[in-house]
């Protein structure tokens, strides 16, 4: 027993000292760990990172009577020289091609440092060395000079650009922008999506505007109303909507990122707000003002979007998520208040725009094309998702602005509560008829009856006239209206009272694209003001209506009210602008000069069609004209180009010619109006060298 105890203790104290040996290893390799973070940036590089050209001279030791290596080429690549031509191979070969960061350079390695993929034959060692780059901060090689600049970007992004060795982000300097009389801060890289904690997009700002418009909208009809950016990153548009609308909404700013959600907080301080976090409120007292009685509560949440929306019932809610926003339309109309409003921002541009073919079916369940109205088809698209998200939930839908710009697409449609609204909603969403030789199109007719012969429905003769076929089958896509006037209207006023600028000029032009008129025939206020009313039943607070006919937020509406707004719609779809519109471009005749687009519409309007410009295209007309109307039109008041000895030289107008040039300008045929030279030669010579003829004014 004695010896037995001996052992034991001999034992224990053998692992004792094992167990101090291993502490104090770990104890040293902590420490050293420490130093290398604590010491002076950078510690223990690659011998390929110098600051001078000088030091990576050092390394070689030249000498002018000795043949010395490159420290950064194997024996293999380049054998011992003297010192003029090793001096002549660092610079053209290493430093030359080096990647420059903070004054130091990354210079091209040839060591067998970084691996090289095996020949067909299984040997390594007689492939070819692979040349690669030494990062400075993670020592990670990558072999092209691109990938090394974007790599270091993406570190510079991260913040990490302290030190090699160092694992946490560095401290992120920021930035101050200003928008809409709101401070935001960001982190210098708030450009590059999905790289960033604090995502600003300055191109966005007409964006922001549109929504805010719809947002100070929908807070004039009720108050208070619970809003939701479902996205914040800087929390820039929650601010906007606080700082202007103030007591009028209840801000709700989320987003998933927890350093995004600390952005948002500061930003709301430095904006002198109170943030309500985790059922508790921050009072930031120090950021009154002297007097001052700040009753704006922002309330800023972390968590997936899909949760809070699934959670919680908001009277507005916005969807701007990096990409596509289909991923969330069925949280989103869930618990969205009757009578709400969802706005939604799509930036998978390249899906919607019919680059991506593949993707828009994968993501809208649609089939597209490229076509000259692929804008508005983008738009459609959307709204149809929109659509199909609502009735699942037994919700219907009222478009009120449907905008594709260069970059992205907003949709902001009003919630209808009911299964009956639901489903005319779903009766909208048909397929389109798409010719590709003309471009005419047309939407399929409501019906489950198989049509014998699709080809009838389209107003052009192309499938007769030309082989194979000529027509496909695009969608489903929203058919029904875009645009709702009365709610742009209001939007534009609200533009004008909060001096929105960038905004007001697209108000104006989606009013008319609405109303399918003219710029010139705009005016601030319709022409049946007492009918506008009520609006996608809801009634709007007028000078002439009584208290009884306002809306309470938190009641259905009554079986007469739906009944009403039915009726409504009914007679206002004679009213809807005509779907889709043409490029004047794309069907204009060659070897015709056009006219301008304004005359042009002028010119369809005296043909008796309702026309106007769209936001879609500069060059597009939004008209009820068949495609062969167009044509006609376009063709009559189109003058011919001439070719040849016709076309050299400037062309002169009859008045401003002088006696002597219109006699030569008769004699060559060099007159600018086509419409005399058709018609008789002597006739137009005579009326050429008449100083003050009526007959060309007139014509003029």
């Amino acid at each position: 027993k004695v010896k037995s105890n001996n052992l034991d203790v001999k034992v224990e104290s053998e692992l004792e000292t094992e167990e101090k040996g291993v502490e104090q290893e770990s104890t040293r390799e902590s420490d050293s760990n420490i130093l290398d973070v604590s010491s002076d940036y950078p510690r223990e590089k690659h011998i390929s990172i110098q600051r001078h050209l000088a030091d990576l001279e050092k390394l070689a030791n030249l000498k002018e009577d000795e043949k010395k290596p490159c420290p950064l080429c194997p024996e293999e690549k380049l054998k011992a020289c003297y010192s003029h031509k090793l001096h002549r191979h660092l610079q053209n070969l290493h430093w030359k091609v080096s990647v420059e960061f903070e004054g130091y350079r990354m210079c091209i390695c040839h060591l067998p440092c970084h691996p090289v993929k095996p020949n067909l034959a299984g040997d390594q060692t007689l492939s070819k060395m692979g040349a690669h780059y030494h990062c400075i901060i993670c020592s990670a090689t990558i072999t092209r000079r691109t990938d090394m600049i974007s790599h270091i970007n993406r570190h510079v992004n991260k913040g990490e650009t302290e030190s090699r060795f160092v694992t946490v982000p560095a401290p992120k300097s920021s930035q101050v922008l200003k928008e809409l009389a709101t401070d935001v801060q960001v982190l210098p890289n708030y450009s590059t999506p999905q790289k960033t904690d604090s995502y600003f997009n300055p191109k966005m700002k007409l964006n922001r505007q549109l929504i805010f418009c719809a947002l100070a909208v929908l807070a004039e009809e009720r108050k208070p109303i619970e809003c939701l950016d479902a996205f914040g990153a800087t929390g820039i548009m929650g601010l906007q909507w606080a700082k202007h609308l103030r007591s009028a909404v209840k801000v709700t700013i989320n987003d998933c990122n927890e350093n995004s959600v600390t952005m948002i907080r500061e930003n709301c301080h430095l904006n002198k707000m109170k943030v309500k976090l985790d059922a508790t409120e921050e009072d930031n007292g120090e950021a009154m003002g002297d007097g001052e009685e700040n009753t704006d509560t922002i309330e800023v949440t972390r968590m997936d979007a899909n949760v809070i929306m699934h959670l919680r019932a908001f009277d507005f809610i916005h969807l701007d998520p990096f990409g596509t926003s289909v991923n969330y339309l069925d949280s989103a109309f869930r618990n969205v208040r009757n009578l709400g409003i969802v706005s939604l921002t799509s930036t998978d541009t390249s899906s919607l725009y019919a680059k991506a073919q593949h993707v828009a079916l994968r993501h809208y369940g649609c089939n597209i094309v490229r076509t000259e109205y692929y804008k508005e088809l983008g738009a459609r698209m959307v709204i149809a998702a929109v659509t199909r998200a609502a009735a699942r939930c037994n919700k219907g839908i009222e478009v009120l602005l449907a905008v594709a710009l260069e970059h992205f697409v907003l949709v902001v449609v009003r919630v209808l509560r009911g299964p009956s609204t639901a489903d005319d909603s779903a009766k909208k969403i048909r397929y389109l008829i798409h010719c590709q030789w003309c471009e005419e199109r047309i939407f399929q007719k409501q019906g489950n009856m198989v049509e014998e012969n699709s080809y009838q429905q389209l107003p052009c003769d192309c499938h007769g006239s030309m082989p194979g076929k000529t027509a496909v089958a695009l969608g489903p896509l929203w058919s029904g209206s875009l645009f709702n006037t009365g709610f742009l209207r209001r939007m534009l006023i609200e533009a004008v009272q909060y001096g929105l600028d960038e905004a007001q000029p697209l108000l104006k032009t989606l009013v008319c694209e609405a109303e399918c008129t003219t710029s010139k025939h705009f005016s601030t206020h319709s022409p049946s003001d007492e009918n506008k009313q009520e609006e996608c039943g809801v009634y709007i607070k007028t000078a002439n209506t009584s208290a009884e006919s306002y809306l309470v937020p938190g009641k259905r509406k009554s079986d007469e009210v739906i009944r009403n707004a039915a009726k409504r719609q009914k007679s206002e779809n004679s009213a809807e602008h005509p779907a889709f519109y043409y490029n004047i471009h794309r069907h204009s005749i060659r070897g015709m000069n056009m006219p301008k687009l304004n005359k042009f519409l002028n010119y369809l309007s005296e043909a008796g069609y309702r026309v106007s410009r769209t936001h879609f295209d500069p060059m597009g007309v939004r008209t009820n004209a068949p495609l062969a109307q167009f044509k006609t039109v376009l063709m009559k008041y189109s003058t011919p180009t001439y070719t040849g000895g016709q076309a050299e030289g400037p062309s002169h107008r009859p008045g401003d010619a002088q006696p002597g040039e219109q006699a030569r300008a008769a004699a060559d045929g060099k007159a600018d109006n086509a419409d005399f030279l058709q018609d008789d030669k002597s006739a137009v010579a005579a009326a050429l060298f008449t100083k003050d003829c009526p007959a060309p004014c007139a014509a003029d």
